[in-house]
């Protein structure tokens, strides 16, 4: 039975309703960074691959694009740490260097972000962190997981190279980083790639990768997920040749039970969270999966095919009318009023500041005023988000412009989705700047983090607004799309390859300097509604 995804979410959200309690990290507001949503071309509604990206937290929100390199044969690649924190392009503190590798004669221009996510090739990484064992980590390994990004997309033009690559890489020179999972795509296919350290005395790492079915989606929100290995389908698996060995040494497993990657490696109890649960059974409803489950299906085969405002609609969910909704107990009694002065009616409503993205303080003051009010619930769309992306990789395209990450700087929740394509050759300046250390008008986020915060004062008023104009933005974009990848692929055809990423660079950069005005705008009608009582 087909369904619109409206309904499929709707559905979902009532699934959630009748779901039980669940355990939260110590740190609710910050202790669960970044969701990746997964799809394979057969399973989307425009046979594109899409694999995506929310990095909460407060990681810099500068990006560039890093062009293609010549290098001699005798080069170094440098390996830095501490990247996640620098404020512009230029600023080196805090970065360490943490060794030195040999370079490529060639490299690929790639999307530089926090965690660098796509290449002029089509290659795209989305990426969240697992965590894992404490006993497995080792900083003296040299790579942490940003780095190891940024090399594949220098290197490889697909996610079966750049996973075998990552893979030498660690087993030479060693991984310095907690559990990570990265989602890597290419015009054919997406994989995720979980990964750990394997133990303070050990310069190595240990790892395991699974292809998401073609007709399949999936979906990384902080757990590992990967299960059984079967390394006899390598066209589905692969993993480190100490993939069992580790554990065994660590006693992580009894060496009998069947060995499930996700069990053995990380602290969880089950391979799922509630943005797990929900994506999935928002995409299936009629599996009619169960919170309650010791574990759920690595992917699912979804009820009708996924376009990418789908993902984009479930990457700004917060769980909106069902039990997990923050403002469901924020109601107030609102009466109305005749001409004469009579009550013309008595409504219970949403409090109008009642928003899913409160602070620690604002649901303290609720909780105070009446316990039980406000529970934090992790929600997909965070208030505490630098950017976003969702990208998608379209193999009858020409490069050029066949790569396109959807780009959103702050809450998913609010912000609109700007295209960067593949072949972008730079970004509006702005870009350059992070908005996290401080306030500065120089710094692209602040244009959206200003109207978004300022909305959520009196959200239940401001929503429309935003959500208008984030679907008016949205919807422009992917309108004007088929004349610009029809223009890119005429300037490919005749050999104009440079014209046809001057093409896409102004347009991406002319699109995204326009959505900062509108939002710039946006903030100076809500201080004016302030002005006049709000």
């Amino acid at each position: 039975m087909k369904r619109s995804f409206k309904g499929i979410v709707l559905l979902s959200l009532g699934i959630l309703t009748g779901i039980g309690a669940f355990a939260q990290p110590d740190d609710p507001y910050f202790g669960e960074t970044c969701t990746s949503i997964l799809v394979g071309k057969k399973a989307s509604a425009d046979k594109s691959v899409i694999t995506s990206h929310t990095c909460d937290g407060s990681y810099r929100t500068w990006l560039n694009v890093v062009p293609a390199a010549t290098y001699p044969d005798t080069a170094k690649h440098l390996v830095y740490k501490g990247s996640l924190k620098t404020e512009s392009v230029t600023d080196n503190n805090g970065l360490t260097l943490a060794g030195s590798i040999p370079q490529v004669n060639q490299t690929f221009a790639y999307l530089n972000t926090a965690y660098p996510c796509l290449n002029e090739k089509q290659l795209a990484i989305g990426e969240t962190t697992i965590v894992g064992r404490k006993e497995l980590v080792n900083e003296k390994g040299m790579f942490n997981i940003e780095e190891l990004q940024r090399i594949a997309l220098q290197r490889c033009t697909s996610a079966r190279q750049a996973i075998k690559l990552i893979g030498e890489l660690v087993k030479q020179y060693g991984y310095g980083d907690w559990g990570e999972c990265i989602t890597i795509a290419d015009k054919n296919e997406v994989w995720q790639f979980e990964i750990f350290g394997e133990g303070p005395d050990r310069i190595g790492g240990v790892w395991a990768a699974q292809r998401i079915p073609d007709d399949h989606v999936g979906i990384s929100a902080n757990i590992a997920r990967i299960g059984e290995i079967d390394l006899s389908n390598p066209n589905y698996f692969m993993a480190s040749d100490n993939v069992q060995e580790v554990a065994l040494r660590l006693k992580l497993w009894d060496g009998t039970t069947p060995f499930k990657f996700w069990k053995a490696y990380s602290q969880a109890k089950k391979n799922f969270t509630i943005r797990d649960f929900f994506v999935l059974s928002s995409f299936a409803p009629s599996l009619n999966l169960k919170f309650d489950a010791d574990e759920i299906p690595f992917s699912v085969k979804p009820e009708k095919k996924v376009s990418v405002q789908d993902v984009f609609a479930l990457y700004r969910t917060t769980y909106e009318g069902t039990f997990y909704d923050m403002t469901k107990n924020l109601k107030v009694v609102k009466t109305t009023y005749k001409k004469d002065g009579s009550v013309e009616k008595v409504d219970t409503v949403l409090y109008e500041g009642a928003n899913p993205w409160m602070g620690r303080d604002e649901a303290a003051i609720y909780n105070a005023l009446k316990p039980g009010s406000v529970e934090f619930q992790r929600t997909v769309s965070v208030a505490w988000c630098s950017y976003s992306e969702v990208i998608q990789l379209r193999d009858w395209l020409p490069d050029e412009v066949g790569g396109v990450a959807w780009f959103s700087f702050d809450n998913p929740g609010q912000s609109p989705r700007l295209p960067i394509y593949s072949g972008n050759l730079s970004l509006p300046d702005s870009y350059s700047i992070c908005g996290q250390h401080r306030y500065r008008e120089d710094a692209a986020i602040w244009s959206f983090r200003k109207a978004n915060k300022l909305a959520t004062v009196k959200w239940q008023k401001t929503r429309k607004t935003i959500e208008t104009e984030v679907a008016a933005l949205e919807a422009k974009a992917l309108a004007e799309q088929p004349a610009l990848e029809e223009q890119v692929k005429d300037l490919v055809k005749k050999g104009k390859n440079k014209e046809a990423r001057e093409l896409v660079t102004r347009y991406s950069n002319d699109f995204s300097r326009s959505a900062m005005q509108r939002w710039t705008e946006l903030e100076r009608s809500f201080w004016g509604l302030f002005g006049r009582g709000f």
